[in-house]
Formats: C-alpha cells, sequence, structure tokens
C-alpha cells in the first residue's frame, strides 16, 4: 500500500509536467488535443521577437541579482560566524524568516518602499537640479534586481555557513602557524573550501530569479521579463507554443539545480 500511495504521489506531482512536456511536441494548434510529433513549436519560440526579449530581460536580471546576492551573502555568512549569544540566535531567525515570507508579500512590500523612495527622490531632484527636466526615478532593471537580491541572499547565507560549519579548520591554523597574513589565508584557504557552496548559491539565486513571477509582478514596471510574458500569454489561450516554452525553462532550471546540488556534494579530494 505504501508503494502504491508513494506511486500516485509522483504521479499526481510530476503527471501534469510531463503532459507539458508531451504537448510541446504537438502538430496541432490545441494544446490539449495531440495531433502528432512536431517541433514546429520549438522552432516557433526560436523566431518570437517579444519572448526573446523577455528571455534576455530575465537573464540580465537573474545574472545581476545572482551576483549579487552571491557576493553580499557569502560576506554576512563570513561575518555571522563571529556572531555568538543573543545576538547570532536573532540575526538567524532573520534569516531564516527572510525565505519563508510568501513571494506575494516581499513583492507589495517592495513596491511600496520602492513607490515611497521613488516619490521622496524625485521630489527632491526636482529642486536641486540645475537643468529644466531632472529624471525621474521609476521601476525598472534597477527595482526587480533589487528585490531579486534582497528574496535571495539569504539562500547564499544559508548555504555558505552550512559548507563553513563542516569546512576543515585545521587548514586555516596551519595557515596561521605558517605566518600567512588574515587576507592570504581566506584567499588561498578559507575561499577554495567556500567555492562549491558559492558557486551552488549562485546558481539557486540564479534559478530563483529567473523563474520568479510573483516578485517581478510588482516592481518590474515596464519590463517584461519571461514569467510575465508567459503569463500574458496564458491569459489569451493555452497553446503549444506556451507548453513549448516551458519545458524550455523547466530544462534550463533542473540544469542549473543539479548542477547546484552536484556543487553541494562535492568535497575535496584528501590530501597526500
Amino acid at each position: 500500500m505504501l508503494r502504491g500511495y508513494a506511486i500516485l504521489l509522483y504521479l499526481f506531482l510530476y503527471g501534469p509536467i510531463a503532459l507539458i512536456v508531451v504537448f510541446s511536441f504537438n502538430s496541432g494548434l490545441s494544446a490539449a488535443d495531440f495531433q502528432g510529433f512536431s517541433l514546429k513549436w520549438y522552432a516557433k519560440v526560436a523566431t518570437n521577437e517579444l519572448m526573446l526579449s523577455a528571455l534576455r530581460t530575465s537573464a540580465i536580471v537573474a545574472f545581476s541579482s545572482a551576483a549579487l546576492a552571491t557576493i553580499m551573502g557569502t560576506m554576512a555568512a563570513l561575518a555571522l560566524q563571529r556572531v555568538t549569544g543573543a545576538l547570532r540566535a536573532v540575526f538567524d531567525a532573520l534569516i531564516y524568516v527572510a525565505i519563508m515570507v510568501p513571494g506575494i508579500v516581499i513583492g507589495i512590500a517592495t513596491l511600496i518602499a520602492l513607490v515611497t523612495t521613488f516619490d521622496a527622490a524625485n521630489a527632491l531632484l526636482a529642486q536641486i537640479w540645475p537643468g529644466e527636466v531632472a529624471p525621474k526615478l521609476s521601476m525598472g532593471y534597477g527595482s526587480i534586481i533589487a528585490a531579486h537580491t534582497l528574496f535571495s541572499m539569504a539562500l547564499v547565507v544559508v548555504i555558505v555557513r552550512a559548507r563553513i560549519a563542516g569546512m576543515d579548520r585545521s587548514l586555516i591554523e596551519a595557515s596561521m602557524d605558517l605566518y600567512a597574513d588574515p587576507w592570504g589565508t581566506f584567499r588561498q584557504v578559507t575561499l577554495p573550501q567556500l567555492m562549491p557552496a558559492i558557486l551552488a548559491g549562485f546558481l539557486l539565486c540564479f534559478t530563483f530569479s529567473f523563474d520568479d513571477f510573483v516578485i517581478a509582478f510588482f516592481v518590474a514596471g515596464p519590463l517584461n521579463t519571461l514569467p510575465i510574458y508567459v503569463f500574458s500569454s496564458i491569459r489569451r489561450g493555452v497553446t503549444p507554443e506556451i507548453n513549448a516554452i516551458g519545458t524550455a525553462v523547466m530544462m534550463f532550471s533542473l540544469i542549473l539545480l543539479f548542477g547546484a546540488q552536484i556543487l553541494l556534494r562535492r568535497r575535496q579530494a584528501p590530501a597526500r
């Protein structure tokens, strides 16, 4: 019975995803009526300028936010290792709360904060700007990159801190015994041991930012990311083209997630 329950559970979870993959190769116009095998929808996706523009936007946002989140999250993880007592418990709680808060709450809160800040900044610029027309701050790349960075930075902190906890401290002590300065110890000993976790954090942040719809919907402004484009297209009806886009995005995300998992499991070979 347990085996049958497990099979039904996996069918319930992955059956709809399998249907999307199968119907992405449909030769017909309907997303639910399979009329033959064809790759024409993938060819149509490859020539869809609106989709390609949204894909470029998502790639720029995901790479930028993942890079910023990785840098700041790694620095925060290293700093938190030196914090002890009740203060560390407070920081730990804040980090996990940032992960558990629903995306819609983060999106609304970020939208309100950005709108309030932009209104105050634009009023100040209008008064101090020497020219006739002062520039205005608005939603765009900066707002969505900032929101995704804040959302995903906590993931990097958790991953890197887990790697720090399992790190071989004897190598750091040996480096100090050999009169290496703190920067040399970090660059030659600590950073190489942390690099698998850092790269895994980057890949996870890239995946979450690339696939995010909820937060991007609130703070993207006039920009169209790929999830927003797909949502807009679905409102006009589901076609095999949407299935092809979903399949391609899913395969890309799985490659990144598996790469992150491999890096997380990677261990340095024992010294000889």
